[in-house]
C-alpha cells in the first residue's frame, strides 16, 4: 500500500509505507517515478509542488497572497526586539499623574511585586512628552525620530508578561511560552508559509553586534518542528557574517572544485535520503547545505551596501557612531525584506554587563535609556520610512517590542526595577490601522487596565494578518496539537485596517 507522503500544518507525515515491485523494496519517490516516468513523472512534481504537497516544498499558495487559511494582507514581517526591557513609562506612555506626583511615596494600593528592590519614590521621566501627528499620541523625547511615523503605528500599552525574569519573558515573547523547547514566532511562520524565495532563508535574525541576548539562539529555535525553520543568524559586521559559509581563506578549494564536490555531495545526501524518509533533522542538514552554496551568491549581495544612496545610508544613521550598529541591521533587513526573506527579527540589546548594554536600566535610566533609545531611534523610524517609500510597508509587518516594561517608581533613586504588569509594544504596516491605540495601563503605568494584552494576542494578529488562523497553525508533537499561541490568543478587530 502507498501512503501520501504530504505533510502539512496541522499533521504529521503519514505511516511510512513501503512497495513491493518485481520483488524489490522501493521507496514512494522511486515507485512514483518509475511508474509515471518521463513526462508523467514531471508533470506529477509539478502538480504536487504547485499544491504544496512535495515534501519539502515551502512556498505559499499564490492564490492565496501568500496566506494559509484566508486571504493575507501581509507578505512578510520584521521584529524589532528591545532586549533587556525598555521602559513604557520613558517611550509611548505618558502618565501626567505619575509627573504630578514625582517624588512622592510610591503607593498604588496593595503590595508592590518588585524583581530585585524595595519600591521606590514616584519617578517621572528624564525625557519631557508631547504630542505628534493626526492621531496626537505622546511620546517622549527619547524617541523624536519615532515619534514622526505615530500615523503609521498601532500602540498595545496594556500588555503584560507571565514573567518578570528576563529569560522566560523572553521566551514568552518570541515562543509564546516560558520554558525553553518551544519554536520561535518566526519558526511558526516559515513553517505555515514558506519561503517566498529559492536564494535566501525564510527567516534570519540579526543580534546585537555585542552579543546575544538572555537565551541566545535558542530564541529563535525551531525546536520541536522541523530543524530547516529554525532562524539564520547573520552578523554584518563579522568576519564570517555567516559561519562555515565560505572556505577558509588558506584553502586550496576553488570554484571548481568546490562545484564538483557540491554536485557529488548533493547526489550522496540524496541516495541517502531516500532511505531515511521523515527525519527532519537529515532533510534540514540537506536543504541547509544546499541554501548554503546559494547563499555564496546571494549572501555577499544582500550584504553589500556600496549601492545603497548616501542619503539612504545618512537616514539610518550609518554617519553615526551610535546609530551604526543598529542602522546597518535595519537597511540590511530592508534589503532582505525587499528580496524575499519572509521573516526578519533584528535585536536591540545583549546580555547584561557593565557599562550596560541593553534596556535593563536598574541603575542609571537616564544614562542608559538614553543611550539605547538614541542607538534605535532614528534607524527604527528610517525603517518605517524606507518600507513606507519603496511601497514595502503596504505588505510588510513591523513588530516592536520587549519582554516587560519597567516600574514607575525609583531603584536606587535613578534606576527602574522590571514591570511585568504592563508595557507598551506597537505593530506598523501591512494591514495595521495607523495612529490607534488598543488598551491602557493604570494611572501609574503600573498595571494594564484595559483590555490587558498577551504575547498571544499579538502573535494571533500578526499571523492573521498573513493569512493563518492561528487555531489552526498546529504540529502535533508528544500527543499533543502545538500551536504557537498555546491554548490563548484572540486577533486584536481594532487593529485591523
Amino acid at each position: 500500500m502507498i501512503h501520501s507522503e504530504a505533510s502539512h500544518p496541522g499533521s504529521e507525515s503519514g505511516p511510512k509505507g513501503e512497495c513491493r515491485v518485481s520483488s524489490v523494496f522501493q521507496n514512494r519517490r522511486q515507485f512514483l517515478w518509475h511508474s509515471g516516468g518521463g513526462l508523467g513523472g514531471v508533470a506529477l512534481a509539478y502538480l504536487l509542488g504547485r499544491d504544496g504537497l512535495l515534501a519539502g516544498a515551502t512556498k505559499g499558495k499564490p492564490d492565496l497572497n501568500g496566506g494559509l487559511h484566508h486571504k493575507a494582507k501581509a507578505k512578510r514581517a520584521v521584529q524589532l526586539f528591545m532586549s533587556g526591557a525598555a521602559s513604557q513609562v520613558d517611550t509611548f506612555d505618558y502618565k501626567p499623574e505619575l509627573i504630578k506626583r514625582h517624588g512622592e511615596k510610591f503607593d498604588p494600593g496593595g503590595k508592590v511585586e518588585l524583581f530585585q528592590s524595595s519600591p521606590g519614590d514616584c519617578m517621572k521621566s528624564p525625557w519631557t512628552w508631547k504630542q505628534h501627528g493626526e492621531c496626537g499620541k505622546w511620546v517622549s523625547s527619547l524617541l523624536p525620530n519615532l515619534a514622526t511615523c505615530v500615523d503609521d503605528m498601532a500602540f498595545l500599552p496594556a500588555m503584560v508578561s507571565k514573567s518578570n525574569v528576563h529569560g522566560p519573558a523572553t521566551f514568552m515573547q518570541n515562543t509564546g511560552f516560558v520554558l525553553p523547547g518551544y519554536p520561535s514566532m518566526g519558526a511558526w511562520i516559515g513553517y505555515g508559509l514558506g519561503s517566498l524565495t529559492d536564494n535566501l532563508p525564510a527567516f534570519v535574525v540579526l543580534p546585537d553586534s555585542r552579543g546575544f541576548a538572555p537565551n541566545g539562539p535558542t530564541n529563535w529555535s525551531a525546536a520541536f518542528l522541523p530543524a530547516a525553520h529554525q532562524g539564520t543568524m547573520i552578523r554584518p559586521t563579522a568576519k564570517n557574517p555567516i559561519h562555515d559559509l565560505n572556505p577558509p581563506e588558506k584553502s586550496e578549494i576553488t570554484p571548481e572544485s568546490e562545484a564538483d564536490g557540491l554536485a557529488l555531495l548533493n547526489k550522496l545526501n540524496r541516495e541517502h535520503e531516500a532511505t531515511r524518509e521523515g527525519d527532519s533533522r537529515l532533510e534540514a542538514r540537506i536543504a541547509s547545505y544546499e541554501l548554503a552554496a546559494k547563499l555564496q551568491k546571494s549572501a555577499p549581495e544582500v550584504l553589500d551596501l556600496s549601492k545603497e544612496s548616501e542619503a539612504t545610508k545618512k537616514l539610518y544613521g550609518l554617519d553615526e557612531r551610535i546609530t551604526e550598529d543598529f542602522g546597518r541591521n535595519c537597511l540590511i533587513a530592508r534589503r532582505l525584506l525587499e528580496r524575499g526573506v519572509r521573516f526578519v527579527q533584528i535585536w536591540s540589546g545583549a546580555d547584561n554587563g557593565f557599562p550596560r548594554r541593553n534596556w535593563d536600566s536598574h541603575e542609571d535610566l537616564a544614562k542608559d535609556h538614553g543611550d539605547m533609545g538614541a542607538s534605535m531611534d532614528k534607524p527604527a523610524a528610517a525603517l518605517l520610512k524606507d518600507l513606507k517609500a519603496k511601497g514595502l510597508l503596504d505588505d510588510t509587518i513591523v513588530i516592536w517590542t520587549t519582554e516587560f516594561g519597567r516600574m514607575p517608581c525609583a531603584q536606587g533613586g535613578k534606576g527602574r526595577d522590571h514591570n511585568p504588569f504592563t508595557f507598551t509594544s506597537w505593530l506598523a504596516g501591512g494591514g495595521v490601522k495607523g495612529g490607534v491605540t488598543y488598551g491602557e495601563s493604570d494611572e501609574w503605568s503600573y498595571k494594564a487596565a484595559e483590555h490587558p494584552t498577551y504575547c498571544y494576542d499579538l502573535h494571533a494578529t500578526v499571523l492573521h494578518l498573513l493569512g493563518i488562523e492561528h487555531e489552526k497553525l498546529t504540529f502535533r508533537h508528544n500527543g499533543i496539537d502545538r500551536r504557537l499561541t498555546d491554548v490563548h490568543g484572540h486577533v486584536i478587530q481594532e487593529l485591523l485596517s
